[in-house]
């Protein structure tokens, strides 16, 4: 390291030092290498790595779990995207949206009917006559 550090300048290397940033890019380092940084050096890497985005969701769950012999992980990310992407990427992400979207109204209308129906034959009302779905008899007899 440098000899002619001053005490100030040495305090504010040894912050950098102890920043959690630095500390974790500092420990796969030789000690030799680990002690060559100058201070200029190390608030340079602390802008150039801790300038990271990706490190910051809305939700970040991360763990671990044993399967048998064997431990897998798991990683949930959301949040915002600021990446570009590509005009591929723009059509898929379109498509997989509709599709997700046309699958939400199908279900929802598949249970808004089957309201409806129950409402309609906890009434009593008869559409057709002599005809019947069975959903109202399955209905009454799981509530039994």
């Amino acid at each position: 390291m440098n000899d002619s550090i001053t005490g100030s300048e040495s305090t504010s290397l040894s912050a950098l030092r102890n920043d959690t940033v630095i500390s974790r890019l500092l420990l796969s380092m030789p000690d030799s290498v680990k002690e060559s940084f100058t201070e200029e050096q190390l608030a340079h890497l602390k802008l150039a790595v801790g300038t990271r985005h990706w490190d910051k969701h809305a939700l970040d769950l991360r763990g671990t779990f044993k399967l048998w012999r064997t431990r897998y992980y798991y990683v949930l990310l959301f949040g915002q995207n600021h990446r570009e992407i590509s005009r591929w990427q723009k059509q898929l992400s379109g498509f997989v949206t509709m599709l997700m979207l046309g699958l939400f109204l199908l279900f929802s209308m598949t249970i808004g009917f089957l309201v409806l129906y129950l409402i309609k034959s906890a009434l009593g009302i008869n559409l057709f006559k002599g005809f019947s779905l069975g959903i109202w008899s399955w209905f009454k007899d799981f509530f039994r």
